[in-house]
């Protein structure tokens, strides 16, 4: 069985979302802060009158925080336990199929690469780190104990 990858970028690097769990890709324009929220929640938003909790992806890996001062950001809508999240990425390059299982990576990432890594598959386009959604959704663990 073949699973569909998307192919996005963040923090400049090209990485692999499933795209099974992608339910649109989106651009962002208005983002409404959320007092007291964990570090890697952006803000809300709203998208054909559902609100999304907005997920900094850098900032939930602990790569820093994406700039949204120029106002539109790209975004893969995604649902978790019945509630919608706008992931922002970078871009979005292609969704391509998955050539191989994920297997597991065999160099130091970093603590947050690390933590929401699937492992590697390989694709048409090289091998790419496959990315486990509800860990960028969830963020490092000292968030969400403070949370």
């Amino acid at each position: 069985m073949t699973q569909l990858l998307l192919i996005a970028s963040i923090a400049g690097c090209r990485v692999a979302l499933p795209a099974a769990a992608v339910e649109s890709v989106v651009e962002l324009d208005a983002l409404i802060p959320v007092p007291r929220s964990p570090s890697h929640v952006a803000g809300l938003s709203a998208l054909r009158s559902r609100v999304l909790t907005v997920i900094d992806t850098m900032r939930s890996l602990g790569l820093g925080e994406t700039d949204c001062s120029d106002g539109i950001r790209e975004a893969a809508v995604v649902e978790i336990d019945g509630h919608h999240y706008a992931l922002i990425v970078d871009s979005v390059e292609d969704v391509v199929d998955a050539l191989s299982e994920p297997t597991p990576v065999r160099a130091a990432m970093g603590e947050g690469w690390e933590r929401a890594s699937l492992g590697m598959v390989e694709t048409d386009d090289g091998p790419l780190l496959l990315v486990d959604i509800a860990a960028l959704v969830a963020g490092a663990p000292d968030e969400q104990r403070a949370a």
